[in-house]
This record gives structure tokens, sequence and C-alpha cells, in this order.
């Protein structure tokens, strides 16, 4: 007889997990009994948005599910903003949310919530146990569903007084390894209408990769002769060095890459669904009437036809057809050297940075750490303005090496670099982050020092919303409301959780401050001094206000 935090637990570790991240409650004292001495660390948060947001970092990493604990009510909620982060960037993900007694349901007891209907519109699977002989059934439902089709996050409420209780229950094996369903017929289903296209593009993105996922895509853009470009945020399917690599299609794209995604006669998407940010909002390509050839790879046959009608649909991972692609020669085809040659060297050029105003620059900043981290570096960052400068200039290597929320969700990057961190001790983790970005998550600080994690958090302080701001300022300029920020002294706050902290005010500071920072061996944290003026890679703030005054007056 084991009581069900211990059964939950167990089951977890016949799942592989090794790492779960909470912020405890007394809705779930037999789970964390259950954890005690079972070989899963508990890592201890402090917000359970950043505790979410560490899982699906981690399942971004693993490629398994990654599993959070949290308390009812204000808990589950609080935890919502890294359930959307999984939904929308598709990541596998469980989260265990304490839950009142079953007996007091459906009187608004304390902190009570439905948590079906609550996560349904955002979750995968939305559910509560019941019966404490079924949470073995329950869970392995779990890890098959967050990883089936195209993933996504599961929640499972857990009532006080079912986990509490004793049963006896055989375990449920982990799933069963699935083995490759690609057909040597759809491989060439695909190839026989891209080989007739004149002006070809890959669009690779989606949540399932891997390593040799990147390379495979290196080697059949090489042998095909192909362009490739990537969705947002998912700059690591390859590496960006790679002589047919094309630039990212999404938010802040190469003017030059949206027309070339609107000039393509075929389009073959790999794993992405390929939405409104790699499409200018169906700009570049209509639902309706693409005008191209759509050739489209995804896991989930019901994301095929969903939003684009293909001509070739193919219901497999993006890594197994990938596979197979990178082992085809290449059949008789078009001679596209000249198209992929172009696509390169239009994103060379935008690589050449715009020099931005002010006495720290970090389009310079972040040309330094290109020359200068590791192939294996790890950059995680949240969302804001910021970031754009980060997904121009910021060159991934290989897979992983980005982690950021394709959601668009403001504090992720601490918390991601913490999952970094302890999924892959022995890589250099920086974090990028807006002002306000960081301080929507800067109490996981704590977090990074309870675990003694030496990564290094760089603040892009321009004491604005700047993505905000640069919108407020095209529809509505000079007229500046709720955009404005007042900040702490952030090295000094790194300092008050036992890390070290540095200013940085001249671009030609950073690198030291980079190397005392990395030296420390803790948390560290580098304040950049940004001008507000400085408001995004191609566009001061004076620009943007005089474009909404432009068009004010027609």
């Amino acid at each position: 007889m084991r009581h069900g935090g211990r059964i939950l637990t167990d089951q977890l570790r016949i799942q592989g997990v090794e790492r779960v991240f909470s912020v405890p409650g007394e809705s779930f004292l037999a789970a964390l009994d259950g954890l005690y001495g079972s070989g899963i660390r508990n890592i201890v948060c402090r917000h359970e948005g950043g505790a979410a947001m560490m899982a699906e970092a981690t399942a971004k990493l693993t490629g398994r599910p990654g599993v959070a604990f949290v308390t009812r009510g204000p808990g589950a909620t609080n935890a919502s903003a890294g359930i959307h982060v999984a939904r929308q960037d598709s990541t596998p993900m469980i989260l265990f949310v304490g839950q009142i007694e079953r007996g007091h349901r459906d009187r608004e007891a304390f902190q009570e919530v439905n948590y079906r209907a609550f996560f349904s519109p955002i979750a995968k699977w939305a559910a509560e146990i019941d019966q404490t002989d079924r949470i073995p059934e329950y869970v392995s439902r779990a890890f098959h569903v967050a990883t089936s089709g195209r993933p996504g996050p599961v929640v499972l409420a857990l009532p006080e007084d079912m986990l509490s209780a004793h049963a006896e229950v055989p375990d449920i094996p982990a799933p069963a390894p699935q083995p490759a369903s690609v057909c040597g017929e759809q491989i060439d289903a695909l190839l026989a209408p891209l080989c007739r296209a004149e002006r070809p593009l890959v669009i690779a993105g989606g949540s399932v990769w891997s390593a040799q996922a990147a390379r495979d895509l290196a080697t059949f853009a090489e042998t095909f002769d192909l362009p490739v470009a990537v969705t947002f945020r998912r700059h690591d399917r390859i590496d960006n060095r790679h002589s047919h690599y094309a630039g990212m299609a999404g938010v802040g794209m190469n003017p030059k890459l949206a027309a070339r995604l609107r000039e393509a006669d075929c389009l073959l998407i790999l794993g992405a669904r390929f939405g409104d940010t790699a499409t200018d909002g169906y700009t570049l390509v209509d639902p309706a009437a693409p005008g191209k050839t759509i050739l489209h790879v995804h896991s989930d046959p019901d994301e095929l036809g969903r939003v684009w009608r293909p001509d070739v649909a193919v219901c497999a991972p993006a890594v197994d057809v990938l596979a197979r692609l990178a082992r085809r020669e290449a059949p008789e085809r078009p001679d596209w050297s000249a198209w992929s040659r172009a696509a390169r060297a239009d994103h060379d050029a935008w690589m050449r940075p715009k020099e931005s105003p002010g006495a720290v620059k970090l389009e310079q900043v972040i040309g330094w750490l290109n020359d200068r981290l590791p192939d294996d570096a790890l950059v995680t960052n949240g969302a804001g303005n910021y970031a754009a400068f980060l997904h121009r200039y910021l060159r991934a290597r290989g897979f992983p090496g980005h982690l950021a929320p394709t959601s668009g969700s403001m504090g992720y990057g601490l918390p991601a670099a913490i999952a970094a961190k302890l999924t892959c001790p022995d890589r250099e983790v920086v974090c990028f982050a807006g002002d306000g970005c960081f301080q929507m998550t800067l109490n996981e600080l704590a977090t990074a020092a309870q675990e003694r994690l030496p990564l290094v958090v760089v603040v892009c302080n321009n004491r604005s919303y700047g993505t905000i701001r640069m919108h407020q300022e095209r529809t509505y300029p000079a007229r500046v409301s709720g955009t404005e920020l007042h900040n702490p002294d952030f090295p000094a706050l790194a300092r008050a959780y036992g890390g070290y902290g540095e200013r940085v005010e001249r671009t030609e500071d950073f690198p030291a401050a980079y190397g005392r920072a990395r030296a420390a061996g803790t948390l560290a944290v580098i304040d950049l001094a940004l001008e507000t003026e400085a408001l995004a890679p191609g566009q001061t703030l004076a620009e943007a206000r005089a474009q909404g005054e432009a068009a004010l007056t027609g």
C-alpha cells in the first residue's frame, strides 16, 4: 500500500523524470512527501509562472515532457502563463495542481477552481484524478497526450484527500518508443512537386527537433541547393552560418526575405504550423489563395489542412522526414543556385547592423558575443524590442542553442536560463532580458542562487516598455502613456541575491564586464545602459514618431 503522492512519484520516475519545478502548497503535501528520497530533484521556485516556464524550457531542451507542481487557486492561475507558452510553442509539459478535497467541490471552497473549465482552452488536456488507484492510468495518459501529434501541455488536478489516501495498484510502464513512420512513397510525393519548382523555399520550425535533425536539414539543403528559412524564434533548427540559411520568417523579418517568401512558387514547410507571424499576418501568403505549391510536413493530422490546404501533406515528425531527405540524392531539377545564393546574400546584408544611438550599442554587444560564445552556448530571451536586436544579429550555431517563446511571453528568459543550466550544466548560458521583461520573473534569481547556477543575465535597460512605446509612437506620436519605467539598481539586486552585478555605460566596457561576470562563478547580472532612443534595430524613437506623424497628416 502506497499513498497517492508516492504512487505519483513512482510513476514519474518510471517515465524518466529527473527533475520537477514547484512552488510548494499544502494541497499537495503527499506529493512532496513522495518526492522525498525518490531521486527526483525538486527545484523550488519563487513564482508559479516561473516554475511552469522552467518546466516548458526543460522540455524544449530534452524533447521529453517538463513537469511542474503548483498549488490550487492562485498557484494554478499564476502558472497559466507557462501553460500558454507550452501550448503556442507546441511543447510537451505536465502541470500537476493541488486541489481541494473532493467532498468540498462546487461550494466555492477555499481557493477552489474548476481546472477543466479554466485550462481546457489553453491546454491540450485538462483532467482531475478522483481515485487514488487510477493515478498510474492518468499519468500514463498524460505523457502520451503531451507527446503525441502536436505536443502540448497537460494539466492534472490532484484533490488533496485523493492524494493522501492509500491504494494498492500496479505501476504502468513508460510509453513504448514509436518507430519512424516515414516511407519512401511519402518522400517521393514531396520531392516530385518540389523538383518542378523554379523558386522553392524551405520553412523549418516546430517543436520536435534534435541536433541530428539540424544536421540533416543542412545536408538536405546543401545537396538540393535549397534556401532555408526558420520560423519565429526557431533559429537553432539549422546552423545560421550555413551557406543555405536565409533568415527568420517572423516578427522583424528581413524585408527581402519577406519578398522572397511572397515570390516563392513552392514552400516545403517542415514541422511548423506556419501562422500569422511567419506570413506577416497572412499578407505574404494568403491561405485562401496562396498562389504557390504548399508541401506540409507536420506530426498532427488535425494541423494539416487547418489553415493551409496542402498540395502534399505528410503526417509525420519533421525529424523523421529529414532523416530520409538527408539520405536522398538530388534528382533532376531546375538550377536553384542563383536563387539560393541571392537568399544568403540578402541575409548577410541584413546582418550588417545599422548603428544605434547611445554610448552602449546593443548590436555591437551581440556581435562581440557572436564571435566569442562557444558553439554549444545556450541563449535565452523573453519578449520586447531588445529581442529584435537579438533575433536579427545573433547567430544560432546548433540545436539546442536558442530558447525563446514563440508566444511572445515576457519574463521567459530567466526561468529558461535556469532550466538550461540545470539541464546542460557544462554549457555557457546567457539570458537576454529587457528591463521590463526581466522584472516579470527576476525573483527567480533566488532560485538560481539556491541552485548555485553560474549563468549571465544581460539586462537591456532602456527604462521603457520598448515594444509598446514603438507602437505608441507610430500610432499616437508624442503621447507617451504607460510605457515609462522606474527601475531598481539591477547590479545591486544581483549582489543582494549573492551574485555578481555590474553596470555597463559604454560599449567598449562590455567585454571586460562579461569576463568578470563569467569568472564570478555565480549568477551574474550585467546592466546595459541603453538609450530609449535606440528603439529597434532599424528605427530610432524619433523615426518611429516621425512615421506616426506622417501617417496622421496623410
